[in-house]
C-alpha cells in the first residue's frame, strides 16, 4: 500500500454575496503576501537575517491589530497564514534553483486562498462548507476520493464578475501499489507532430492557440479601441480573458488524455530533457546586434509554447508514478541526427524536417520516429549505467521527484 495525494477540481456556484466575500479574502491574502515579501526585502537590504514562517506570523498578528489594517481580521486567519507559507515555499524554490525570485502579487492574477482545515464536504447534496463563507454549491462532476487535506479556492479571468470561481480539494488515501503495464517507449516532441513514439505511433498537435487566434485578435482589437477602465473596456477585457481561458482548458484536456493513454500502456517512458525557456527565447537581439529572421523565430516560439511540452512532462511524471512506471529524461543532443541503424551522426542525415536518410548506410525513416528511437536507446543506456543488478536504487544514480517518479541524473 502507498499514500496518494490527489486534487479534485470543481467549479463553484457561489451567490453574489459569497463572491464579494471571496474577493475580499483573496485580496487580504494578497496583501499579507506582499507585505511579508516587502518586509523580507527590507531586512535583506539592512543586512538582517530572513525571517521564517514563525517570525512572519508574529508580524501577521501585529498587522491584524493595527487600525489601518484592521480589515484583515475579517478574513480567516488560517488562510492568511497559508499565504505566508506560500511565500516561504517560494523562497525555498528560489534557493533550490527551481524558480525565480518571489514577485509581488497583482490584483486579478491568480487570486486564491487556502483552508488547511475546518472544511466540510457534502457530496450527496453537491455542496461544500468553508469557514466564514458557509455552504457553497459546486458542479459535482466526479466523486472525491480520500480524506480531505486542504481546500483551495481560486478565480480565473479575475475581472470582477467575468471570472469563475473554482475549488481544488486535495485528498490523501491509501492505494495498492500499482504494477506497470507495457514496455518501454521513447517520445520525440515536436511541432508538426506533437508526440511521436518509438513504435511509430504519434499524437497530432492540437494547436489550441492557433485555432482561436483570429477570434482573440479581434477581441483584443476591440478592447484597444475602448477607453481604459471604462465599463465597455471591462466587458471587452472579460471577452479576451474568456478566450484565453478556453485556449488553456482545451490544451490541458488534450494533454491529460494523451498522458493518461501513454502512462497506462507503458512501464518506462524516455523523453528529451528540453529547455523550453531557452528554445522559445526571443531573437530580436539588441540595437547594436539585431537578430536575424525575427518574424520566423517568433512564429516558431509561438508554436512551441502552444504545444505545452512542460505540462506534458509534468503530467507524465506523476501519472507514471501512480501506475508504477518510470520517467527518464535524456539529453536531446543529436537525437535527430544519429542513425539508429549504423550510429552515424551528421546534420546531413536530416535534410528536411520530416524525412531522415543516413548518408552512410542509406537508412530511411520518418525523422520524428528516428528521434524517438534514439531517445529510447539513450534512456536504456542511462538506466543501465545507473542500475546495479536488476534493481534501480534511487540514491545511487536516480532521483525521485515529489510525485515519486525516478529519473536519471545528468
Amino acid at each position: 500500500m502507498m499514500q496518494r495525494l490527489q486534487a479534485f477540481k470543481y467549479e463553484l456556484m457561489p451567490t453574489g454575496e459569497q463572491q464579494r466575500v471571496m474577493r475580499r479574502f483573496a485580496g487580504s491574502c494578497r496583501f499579507v503576501f506582499n507585505q511579508a515579501l516587502a518586509l523580507q526585502k527590507a531586512r535583506y537590504e539592512q543586512g538582517e537575517k530572513k525571517l521564517g514562517y514563525a517570525g512572519l506570523c508574529k508580524y501577521l498578528t501585529h498587522w491584524r491589530s493595527q487600525p489601518e489594517t484592521l480589515w484583515l481580521a475579517d478574513a480567516p486567519s488560517q488562510a492568511l497564514q497559508q499565504s505566508l507559507k506560500d511565500l516561504e515555499r517560494a523562497y525555498r524554490n528560489f534557493f533550490d534553483q527551481r524558480a525565480a525570485f518571489p514577485r509581488f502579487k497583482k490584483r486579478g492574477r491568480h487570486d486564491s486562498f487556502r483552508f488547511p482545515q475546518g472544511c466540510k464536504l457534502d457530496q450527496a447534496n453537491r455542496r461544500l462548507f468553508l469557514p466564514k463563507l458557509g455552504w457553497l454549491r459546486y458542479r459535482h462532476s466526479r466523486e472525491v476520493l480520500g480524506r480531505v487535506k486542504n481546500v483551495t479556492v481560486s478565480q480565473t479571468c479575475g475581472n470582477r464578475g467575468a471570472g469563475r470561481w473554482f475549488v481544488s480539494i486535495q485528498t490523501e488515501r491509501e492505494v495498492a501499489q500499482s504494477i506497470p503495464q507495457g514496455g518501454a517507449v521513447g517520445i520525440d516532441l515536436g511541432v508538426a507532430r506533437f508526440a511521436t513514439l518509438s513504435d511509430g505511433t504519434f499524437h497530432a498537435p492540437l494547436n489550441s492557440f492557433k485555432r482561436h487566434e483570429d477570434r482573440l485578435r479581434k477581441a483584443q482589437q476591440a478592447m484597444s479601441r475602448k477607453t481604459t477602465f471604462s465599463s465597455n473596456w471591462k466587458k471587452a477585457k472579460a471577452r479576451v480573458q474568456r478566450i484565453h481561458s478556453r485556449i488553456g482548458n482545451a490544451r490541458r484536456d488534450y494533454l491529460h488524455k494523451a498522458t493518461t493513454t501513454i502512462s497506462q500502456n507503458h512501464a518506462m517512458v524516455c523523453i528529451e530533457d528540453l529547455q523550453v525557456r531557452n528554445m522559445s527565447r526571443s531573437a530580436t537581439g539588441t540595437t547594436e546586434k539585431p537578430g536575424k529572421q525575427v518574424r520566423a523565430k517568433s512564429g516558431l516560439n509561438q508554436s512551441i509554447l502552444d504545444q505545452g511540452w512542460f505540462e506534458f512532462r509534468r503530467q507524465l511524471d506523476y501519472k507514471l508514478a501512480w501506475n508504477g512506471g518510470y520517467l527518464i529524461a535524456v539529453p536531446p543532443q543529436n537525437t535527430s541526427r544519429t542513425c539508429p541503424c549504423c550510429g552515424h551522426v551528421s546534420a546531413d542525415n536530416r535534410r528536411t524536417q520530416a524525412q531522415f536518410r543516413c548518408v552512410a548506410c542509406g537508412f530511411e525513416e520518418n525523422a520524428d520516429v528516428v528521434g524517438a528511437i534514439n531517445v529510447l536507446r539513450a534512456g536504456h543506456a542511462r538506466l543501465a549505467c545507473e542500475v546495479s543488478g536488476a534493481v534501480m536504487p534511487p540514491a545511487a544514480g536516480t532521483h525521485r521527484s515529489d510525485s515519486g517518479v525516478a529519473r536519471c541524473r545528468p
